[in-house]
This record gives C-alpha cells, structure tokens and sequence, in this order.
C-alpha cells in the first residue's frame, strides 16, 4: 500500500546513528544519504526516508502517530530496542512485551521524538 514513509529530523547524523543501528538489529542495512540529502532505508520495496523539514521550521514528531517495523523474532525486537536506546533512543509505554494475540512488540522514540514500535507477526 505504501511506497515510503517520510519523517523529519533536526540532526541527520544523530539520525543516522540511531537508525543504522536499529535496523542492523533487525538485519537491515545502512542507510544512504541521496542528492537531495536525505537519509534513505530500502527493503522489501519499502523505503524510510528522513529529512530535514523543506519549509526550514523545526522539524516535531506527530502526535498520535507510529512508525510499526517488522521484526522476524522476539530476539530481533530485543535487539532493536536495545540498540536503539544506546544510540539516542527513549524507551516508552512498557518493556518489550508478548501481547495477548501472542505477537512481541517494543516501543521507542528517536532522538527527533517519532514513536516507532519493531513487533513480531501476532501468532497464528
């Protein structure tokens, strides 16, 4: 349904941090700076894209919004959460937790202050 997901940074290189480490966690790979300056994630036919904001204002997490990312085992989401909050990231809500639908999720904030969650496929 997507082809990309957009998000805002005050601090590029802050955000390269954080993210090259979460998604290393998850298997991913680095992401690449385009011509235009933005920070660009691929897998799968998705894409993650952060940027400086293009009006010049601050750029602000949304309210009442969240990024989900796949992650392929609770393992996986351990390991996201744990590199996340060593490169800049807040942990939010609970710990990483099984939820009722047997699906393992965890929750953090990026240094800009966007929700992200990294949770496993609930169980069949």
């Amino acid at each position: 349904m997507f082809t990309h997901i957009m998000i805002g940074s005050n601090d590029l290189e802050q955000a390269r941090s954080f993210y090259d480490a979460t998604f290393a966690a998850l298997g991913g790979q680095p992401g690449e700076m385009d011509a235009r300056g933005r920070l660009i994630y691929s897998h799968e036919g998705g894409r993650l894209m952060i940027t400086k904001p293009i009006d010049g204002k601050p750029a602000t997490a949304a309210n009442g919004g969240t990024i989900g990312i796949a992650a392929a085992s609770r393992e996986h989401v351990l390991a996201w959460h744990r590199a996340g909050l060593a490169h800049g990231g807040t942990a939010i809500e609970s710990p990483p937790v099984e939820r009722p639908n047997g699906s393992f999720v965890a929750y953090l904030r990026d240094p800009t202050g966007n929700k992200l969650t990294a949770r496993t496929p609930p169980a069949q």
